[in-house]
């Protein structure tokens, strides 16, 4: 479920209030607008803290990735691809243990951050020019 649409089902009570009133069509409608007003600016309030979260995010990934110390630049790339190794053997059984259900969910938020991440990374720097 995203935030929209969870946003939408905050609403959607409210919105079958006003279907269900007794009163004129053109009063429904006034109220219907007022409240898709009101859901549209809550929407708007989350795109921007959802943009503001990710500016932060891309300026600390930035600064790691300009750094000049070795461990600070590569420590993304270097657990990435440890993960990716735990993974593989996993899936051939070369480990002593398998992953725990834990782990699969940690190496799947750490992979889909990672590539949010140069992916952000690349389209600022494409939009910068």
């Amino acid at each position: 479920m995203g935030v929209t649409d969870l946003i939408a089902g905050i609403f959607k009570p409210a919105a079958q209030l006003i279907d269900d009133l007794h009163t004129s069509t053109e009063e429904k409608l006034s109220a219907k607008g007022h409240l898709l007003d009101v859901q549209a600016a809550a929407m708007q309030r989350v795109f921007d803290y959802e943009k503001e979260l990710i500016n932060g995010q891309y300026k600390v990934v930035s600064a790691e990735a300009k750094s000049e110390h070795l461990i600070v630049a590569a420590w993304r790339p270097i657990t990435m691809l440890t993960f990716l190794i735990l993974a593989v053997g996993d899936s051939l059984g070369l480990l002593a243990t398998p992953l725990r259900d834990e782990a699969w969910t940690l190496l799947q938020l750490g992979l889909g951050g990672y590539v949010v991440g140069r992916s952000g990374e690349k389209i600022a720097q494409v939009m910068k020019k």
